[in-house]
C-alpha cells in the first residue's frame, strides 16, 4: 500500500510549480525569429546542452525499474551500453555536420539530399517515433497514483504541467525546465539509494538476496536478444532529440562535447537506477507488478517529505522526456507537415504553425493514451517497423559517399519498414520453428534496408560510368 504525507504532496506541488515558473520566465524574452522559437536561437552553450541532452533520455524510468526488478543488470548491458558506444560514434561522425547544416529537422536534411518525397516519409516516421503518448501516460498513471484522480483527468493534468510554458517559450523553456529536472532526477535517486544502503548495506547484501542472475551481465539472456536491444540503439543515429539539439548548439564543438561529456552522466545514471532496481528486487523480492518496484521500495525506506523528493524525481525524468517529446512532436507537424503543405508557407510563421502541432500533438497524445493504455510493448513495437527504413537514410545524407539515387531511398524506407511489420505479423499468426522464431522484425527490416541501400550504391555507381 502506497500512502502519501501532507508533507510528500506539498514537495510535489512546489515541483509541479516550479517547474512552470522557470518555464514561463526563461521564455519571457523570446525573439520573433523561428530559430529562436524553435531552436532557442542556435546559441545552446556547453552547459545547458548536457543538462537538457542527460534528462531527455530516461522519460521510460518506471520501465527501468520493471526491467531491472525482473532480469537484473542486463538492463544496463542492453539498455545503456549499447547506446553510450552509438552516442560516441554519433558524437565523433554526425554532431558536426548536423550543427553545421543549420537546419531545423531530421526531414529537412532529407528533402534537401533525397527529395521532397522523401522528407515527407521520414517526417511520418519522426512523428511515430517523437509520440509524446508513452510519457504523458506514465506521468499521468503518477499523479493518478498520488492524487486519486481518473486517468482522463490525470492525462490532462499532465499535458497542462508539460505544454504551458512551451506554447510561450518554446525550446528555450523546454531547455532550461529540463535542466531543472537534471538536478532533481539525479537527488532523487542518489537519496533513495544512500537510505537503501544505509539501512540493508551493500554488495553483501544485495549477492546474498537476488537471484544469481541478477547479477550476471546477460542475465541468462540469449544472444538473439541481446542482439536485437543493440540494434534498436541505432536509434541514436535517428534521434530527432539529439538532432535537434545539435541544431541548436552554439557551435559544432559544443555538440560534440556535450554528448561525450553526457555519456558520463548516463553512465552515472544507470549506475543508480540499476542500482535502486536492484534493491527493489532484493527488499521486495514478492512484488506482483515490478513497473510500481520504484515506488514501493520508496514507500519501505524513505520517510515523510523524503518520499516526496523521490516522486518528484520520477516526475523530473519522465517530464523532462515529455516536454522535450512534445516540442519535438509538434516541431514536426508545424515545420514538416503544416509548413510545407501550406501555399503560403513562411519562416515567419513557423512559430505559429510549431504552436498549432503542439496543440495537435497534446489532444492527439491523450486520446493514445487513453484508448491504449500500454507503454513498453508499443516502444518496442515502434522502433521495430519505424527505425529500419530511417536509420541509413539518414546517415546517408551527410555522407556523399553512402548517397543513393532519390528513387531508390524512397523504396528502401518503404520496404525496410514493410519487411518489419510483415514478419511481426508472420510470427505472431504462423507456426515458426524456433529459430526463425527467434528472428526479430528490426533485424529483418535493417537486412531489407540494407539490400536497397548496398544496390542504390552499385546503381550510383554504374550509372556515373
Amino acid at each position: 500500500m502506497i500512502s502519501f504525507s501532507t508533507s510528500d504532496l506539498l514537495v510535489i506541488i512546489i515541483f509541479f510549480l516550479s517547474v512552470i515558473t522557470i518555464g514561463f520566465i526563461s521564455g519571457r524574452k523570446l525573439g520573433t525569429e523561428a530559430d529562436d522559437y524553435l531552436l532557442s536561437g542556435r546559441r545552446v552553450g556547453l552547459f545547458l546542452f548536457i543538462l537538457t541532452n542527460v534528462s531527455t533520455w530516461y522519460g521510460g524510468i518506471l520501465g527501468v525499474g520493471e526491467f531491472t526488478y525482473r532480469y537484473g543488470i542486463v538492463s544496463w548491458f542492453t539498455q545503456g551500453l549499447p547506446y553510450y558506444i552509438f552516442a560516441f560514434l554519433f558524437a565523433l561522425f554526425l554532431a558536426k555536420k548536423i550543427r553545421g547544416a543549420s537546419l531545423f529537422t531530421i526531414p529537412d536534411k532529407l528533402t534537401e539530399v533525397y527529395g521532397k518525397k522523401a522528407g515527407l516519409i521520414s517526417a511520418i516516421f519522426v512523428f511515430i517515433l517523437v509520440s509524446p503518448a508513452p510519457y504523458l501516460l506514465m506521468t499521468a498513471n503518477l499523479i493518478s497514483l498520488i492524487f486519486k484522480t481518473g486517468i482522463l483527468i490525470s492525462l490532462i493534468l499532465g499535458l497542462i504541467l508539460s505544454i504551458i510554458y512551451l506554447l510561450q517559450g518554446g525550446f528555450k523553456a523546454n531547455v532550461f525546465t529540463d535542466s531543472f529536472q537534471f538536478f532533481v532526477m539525479f537527488g532523487g535517486f542518489i537519496l533513495i539509494l544512500i537510505f537503501a544502503f544505509s539501512k540493508y548495506g551493500g554488495m553483501e547484501f544485495l549477492s546474498s538476496n537476488l537471484p544469481a542472475s541478477h547479477l550476471k551481465i546477460t542475465g541468462g539472456a540469449s544472444p538473439t536478444f541481446i542482439i536485437v536491444w543493440f540494434l534498436i540503439a541505432l536509434w541514436t543515429f535517428a534521434d530527432p532529440g539529439f538532432h535537434q539539439r545539435c541544431y541548436a548548439a552554439k557551435s559544432g564543438n559544443v555538440a560534440v562535447k556535450g554528448i561525450l561529456i553526457s555519456i558520463i552522466f548516463w553512465a552515472f545514471f544507470d549506475f543508480l537506477t540499476t542500482s535502486t532496481g536492484l534493491y527493489s528486487r532484493a527488499v521486495l523480492p514478492n512484488i506482483t507488478q515490478p513497473v510500481q518496484s520504484y515506488p514501493l521500495l520508496a514507500e519501505k525506506v524513505l520517510g515523510p517529505g523524503l518520499k516526496g523528493i523521490f516522486y518528484a524525481a520520477l516526475f523530473a525524468t519522465i517530464m523532462s522526456t515529455l516536454n522535450s517529446f512534445l516540442f519535438l512532436s509538434g516541431t514536426t507537424i508545424g515545420r514538416d507537415f503544416i509548413f510545407r503543405f501550406s501555399r503560403n508557407g513562411k519562416e515567419r510563421k513557423l512559430k505559429t504553425y510549431t504552436i498549432y502541432g503542439l496543440i495537435i500533438s497534446g489532444i492527439l497524445s491523450i486520446a493514445i493514451a487513453y484508448f491504449i493504455p500500454s507503454v513498453i510493448e508499443i516502444w518496442y513495437t515502434i522502433g521495430s517497423f519505424c527505425i529500419p527504413g530511417i536509420i541509413l537514410p539518414v546517415i546517408s545524407s551527410y555522407y556523399p559517399k553512402l548517397r543513393i539515387p532519390n528513387k531508390i531511398i524512397i523504396l528502401e524506407m518503404i520496404f525496410a519498414s514493410i519487411g518489419s511489420i510483415l514478419w511481426f505479423f508472420i510470427r505472431e499468426n504462423l507456426m515458426l520453428g524456433s529459430l526463425l522464431n527467434e528472428i526479430e522484425p528490426m533485424l529483418v527490416g535493417l537486412t531489407v534496408a540494407v539490400v536497397f541501400h548496398f544496390y542504390g550504391i552499385i546503381a550510383r555507381h554504374s550509372f556515373s560510368f
